[in-house]
């Protein structure tokens, strides 16, 4: 685990210099990606799948984007599925997600998150995957959290996500820069865009006009940071990007005395942990984290620590469901078995 490079998102000469250096190895992913499209046999589920992703290496929030995709689905009728790889879970799949029963080491923590009170099934191999959906008989499409870059498995549609603050950063390709592939391309084989928060890179000027985008932002609990009452807080996170979660946390109103950042799905120990339980009391505060780290931390850890939700807002979430449903109602009913495409 990692954390994300700053030089990624900063334009300075410092952290263009670093970039420059690293923009060989960018020729090789981009060489080596390459060769992984033009050898990989690419086949059809028999359910439609609408893949929520991005052209970026990093967080978006795409994850809240697919819990509330599936709710408004539910809501107009449809039965969807969640398919994710379960990035930092150690069971390859296919595995129905029950938060009674497993964990974030077994499943990784994102599908665990989703999981409640929605149908989640992780599989590294999302062909596989998409079988298992599709054999259970009860669901008409398919949401797959990520995968924008997987070669094996076709997309009826593709929503990409990117956070408004940051666009597509410094533009550049990993690990040069955030890119996983090249931001005209990916660009333009995108059916939709959502911008979480708002376009501060004028990003929306780079979308081609065919493509329609979305505005949304994440919204936290207020309730939550209410409840202590002005408090001090020691804030952690484990994610793309914890600085984010801290402006939140600030944007709340939240007394919040010290943060510490960890890796993206930093798997915490009880080292890590004793330790920031050791800082909150000498800072006289309360531990506070995301619902991510939240969900990956000990069971006998979680009363002692406070997570903060969030969910996803989408002004035009109505326009953006009807167009998902537009694409995929013919197909919504079939079924059969998976077949390749060459």
């Amino acid at each position: 685990m990692i954390k994300t490079p700053q030089f990624w998102n900063d334009r300075g000469a410092k952290s263009t210099a670093i970039s420059v250096c690293l923009l060989p190895l960018s020729a090789l992913w981009i060489g080596l990606s390459a060769l992984r499209h033009a050898i990989t046999k690419t086949s059809t589920a028999d359910l439609p799948v609408v893949c929520i992703g991005n052209i970026t290496a990093g967080g978006t929030g795409k994850t809240p984007l697919v819990g509330l995709l599936y709710d408004e689905l539910l809501a107009a009728g449809h039965n969807p599925a969640i398919l994710t790889r379960g990035y930092g879970g150690s069971d390859a799949g296919p595995l129905w997600v029950d938060g009674t029963v497993h964990d974030a080491t077994i499943c990784g923590d994102e599908p665990l998150m989703l999981a409640e009170g929605r149908d989640v099934l992780v599989a590294r191999d999302r062909v596989s995957g998409a079988y298992a959906i599709a054999s259970r008989g009860i669901h008409d499409l398919i949401l797959m959290d990520d995968g924008m870059q997987n070669p094996f498995l076709a997309k009826d549609i593709k929503i990409g996500v990117f956070d408004g603050e940051v666009g597509i950063g410094n533009g550049r390709i990993i690990p040069a820069g955030p890119l996983r592939e090249a931001a005209s391309s990916g660009i333009a084989q995108l059916d939709m865009v959502v911008i979480n928060g708002d376009d501060e890179t004028g990003l929306a000027d780079m979308i081609p006009s065919g493509i329609p985008v979305f505005i949304g932002n994440i919204i936290p609990d207020q309730s939550v940071i209410d409840d202590f009452n002005g408090a001090p807080l020691l804030g952690f996170a484990g994610i793309a990007r914890p600085q984010r979660f801290f402006a939140t946390l600030r944007r709340t109103g939240a007394n919040l005395v010290q943060w510490l950042a960890f890796a993206d799905h930093h798997p915490f120990s009880q080292t890590d942990l004793t330790t920031l339980h050791h800082d909150a009391i000498h800072q006289g505060a309360q531990l506070i984290t995301t619902k991510k780290d939240w969900v990956r931390l000990p069971s006998e850890w979680r009363d002692k620590v406070t997570f903060l939700p969030v969910t996803m807002e989408l002004a035009q979430k109505d326009e953006i469901v009807g167009r998902i449903i537009a694409t995929i109602a013919p197909d919504a009913s079939s079924t059969g078995d998976m077949r390749g495409n060459g």
